[in-house]
């Protein structure tokens, strides 16, 4: 008997042996046990904009005041200092209950809870083999690591409700504060929670009286374990908790920030992993400020009687930098975004890209350009007309920019070669795909490719910045967790040359002075831009600057018709675009410097300085005919003989717009108004060009500001 039972003893030490040298401790973590979220803040780098993945931030030990540490060891494990890792009372009583399959109870180790949450190949699973696998590597850690490095990892991973995982985390949950300033009854709470986190999470009436209860009974376990003297713990009360937050739910504006910058992190090689359990800081470009002033220039011009069908994007870029520090993309309930996303034609806007073309291959302002209604070009099957056929003469191209002259810019482009004019656009930030289908056609200065609000802010910023363009971007900085930071450079390109980019500007700064964006005057600093109205006033912009900020605004429907507001009729570039965009750039630049355009080249200088202006007002000098432009806004169109009227096939058996792709035989061009806005053929939504109801060659079509 003696020797049978011997024999058992070293059977079973043999076994715990083998059981012992075939038990390392992991290698690797739990993901989810160590997982970071990332948090994305306003370009203060202060103000959180919205919280990523798992509600985790890592602290030092240092960094958890003793008696938060205290409360934690009173709650959950007296002996954690002295004992070997393990608790074999505890144990023993667990692996009872899981043998006669009673509940199991408690009883595991401050470090066995730790392995058992922080090490991969653990789970919670209930068996006895877990168990005996979880003590094993309980006493080897306890063995190798320190007892301090235990607590750290523990108090970094245990969940304590509120979807708080560790204690950083939920020090603000359930306090509004960082770990460092809890007091000791915050801590103590915080202990109390760990045993029944979601009982304990927003406790009302029995859960309340529960949660007293055993928040009592660990600041009385302090006492019995010295962390505190009963004098103090009598002077301890309950603590007030913060009302929980609801999930952290985005929608509208914000989710578009939040998608845009996911998608310019994976760009820039961050995973969707990183990005939600990295543990990142990342400090956006946009200025909340600047974002709340966009949605109050939008709302405070359109009326509230506006179609919910009249969709109104703003991009503010900063020229030196590239940062898009603000946009409105649209009302917080649509799933779509104004800004960003939806792309239509450009319109007049474009021209400037044109202009500066011409300019950077040695054409002077002086330059004249065939202002005359029609125009023939080669390879047009038709004549190309200005607005109401009206004839410029021979203009120059400070004249032809400010009156928006078709046939000018047609001219222009010929004399510029249309490869070079789409070499310039796409330096200034444009896709070279949203081009390619339309470079070819006589049209194509007129504003026939479609653009994105922010794409069209970024290229005339470009401008703006001496004819260099900063890359567009919304991220600034990225610091991982471990503290090391990242900041982005955007990628700088030569548009055009510094002085071309002057003369640009100098012409464009009489569109907003005396020609049809005189809406966007701003009083106390000088302005630059260009207006855009296309087909059938499906879309109409205002793209203008100021040396500091660049910021494009458009309208448009998202069913391709005709955009009017109530009050104000058929819209134009130059009428409720324009007065959106003062409304923004007024509050945007309150108390910036004022900062002077650079001067353009001599021959501009002198012909145009406005205090020569003979007429006496600020119309410029008299060129011997009325140019009819100084009210700022612009006229609908009289119909030219063959014109297509912009109506759109409505045959429900045709396929929509999005399924019809632009070709040789089925052009997408704009129309022209009176103003000389160029119309627009496209769904705004998809980005696809809407097909006409009848085909034109697109080298004959014209188009306008």
């Amino acid at each position: 008997m003696a020797i049978a039972f011997g024999a058992g003893i070293l059977a079973t030490v043999a076994l715990f042996g083998v059981a012992w040298a075939m038990t390392p401790i992991p290698d690797s973590t739990q993901k989810e046990a160590t997982a970071q979220g990332s948090v994305i803040y306003y370009r203060d780098g202060k103000t959180v904009l919205a919280k990523q993945g798992v509600n985790r931030k890592n602290v030092k030990l240092a960094q958890v005041p003793p008696h938060v540490r205290d409360a934690v060891i009173a709650a959950e494990n007296r002996s954690f200092y002295t004992d070997s890792g393990v608790s074999l009372k505890g144990t023993a009583r667990a692996v009872w209950s899981t043998v006669t399959g009673q509940q199991l109870q408690g009883g595991s180790t401050i470090t066995q809870q730790m392995v058992r949450n922080y090490y991969s190949g653990l789970s919670q699973e209930r068996s006895i083999t877990r168990k005996f696998k979880e003590i094993l590597i309980s006493i080897k850690v306890d063995q190798s690591k320190s007892k301090d490095w235990v607590l750290e990892q523990y108090l970094n991973t245990i969940y304590f409700g509120r979807g708080a995982n560790g204690v950083q985390a939920a020090a603000q949950a359930y306090f509004g504060k960082n770990v460092e300033s809890l007091t000791v009854a915050e801590g103590a709470y915080l202990a109390a929670v760990i045993q029944q986190p979601s009982r304990f999470a927003d406790p009302k009436g029995g859960d309340r009286a529960a949660a007293e209860a055993r928040w009592r009974a660990v600041v009385d376990a302090m006492v019995q374990t010295g962390a505190l003297t009963a004098a103090d713990a009598a002077k301890q009360d309950f603590p007030e908790l913060k009302k929980p937050r609801a999930a952290f739910a985005l929608k509208g504006q914000d989710q578009v920030m939040v998608d845009r910058v996911r998608e310019e992190l994976n760009a820039r090689g961050y995973t969707d992993e990183q990005i939600d359990s990295g543990g990142l800081k990342i400090v956006t470009t946009f200025d909340k400020n600047l974002m709340g002033a966009a949605e109050r220039a939008v709302k405070s011009v359109l009326p509230e009687s506006t179609s919910t069908k009249v969709r109104t994007g703003l991009a503010a870029v900063d020229p030196a930098t590239g940062e898009v520090v603000a946009f409105y993309g649209g009302s917080k309930d649509q799933s779509w975004d104004n800004a960003f996303s939806a792309k239509v034609q450009a319109g007049s806007t474009f021209k400037p890209y044109t202009l500066a073309a011409a300019l950077d291959s040695g054409l002077p302002l002086s330059t004249t350009v065939n202002g005359n209604s029609p125009i023939s070009v080669r390879g047009a099957s038709q004549p190309i007309p200005n607005d109401s056929g009206r004839s410029y003469g021979y203009v120059d191209l400070i004249r032809a920019t400010q009156n928006s002259v078709n046939t000018a810019f047609v001219d222009l482009g010929q004399k510029v070669g249309l490869d070079k004019v789409a070499k310039v656009a796409e330096a200034a930030g444009i896709p070279a795909a949203q081009l390619e289908a339309q470079r070819a056609y006589a049209s194509f200065p007129l504003g026939v490719s479609s653009v994105s609000a922010v794409q069209n802010a970024s290229g005339f910023a470009s401008f703006a910045n001496g004819g260099v363009h900063m890359e567009s971007h919304v991220v600034k900085s990225v610091t991982d967790a471990n503290g090391k930071k990242s900041v982005i450079k955007p990628k700088a390109t030569t548009v055009v040359s510094e002085q071309a980019a002057a003369d640009t500007i100098y012409a464009m700064e009489h569109v907003v002075k005396y020609g049809t964006g005189t809406g966007a005057r701003l009083y106390d600093r000088p302005v630059a831009g260009k207006t855009g109205t296309t087909d059938s006033n499906a879309a109409v912009w205002f793209n203008g600057f100021t040396p500091q900020l660049a910021t494009a605004v458009n309208m448009f429907r998202d069913d391709n018709k005709t955009v009017e507001v109530p009050g104000y009729g058929v819209q134009f570039g130059g009428q409720l675009p324009a007065r959106i965009w003062k409304a923004f750039m007024t509050e945007a630049l309150d108390g910036e410097p004022v900062e002077q355009f650079p001067q353009p080249s001599q021959y501009g200088y002198d012909r145009w300085d406005d205090t020569q202006a003979p007429r006496g007002d600020d119309r410029g000098p008299d060129t011997g005919y009325d140019d009819g432009y100084d009210t700022g806004y612009d006229r609908p169109q009289d119909t030219w003989p063959g014109q297509w009227n912009g109506e759109r096939q409505d045959d429900p058996q045709s396929p929509p717009p999005s399924e019809q792709p632009a070709t040789p035989q089925n052009p997408v061009v704009p129309e022209e108004t009176d103003r000389g806005e160029a119309q627009d053929t496209e769904a705004p939504n998809t980005g696809q060009p809407a097909e006409p109801d009848r085909l034109d060659d697109a080298s004959t079509r014209p188009g306008g500001r």
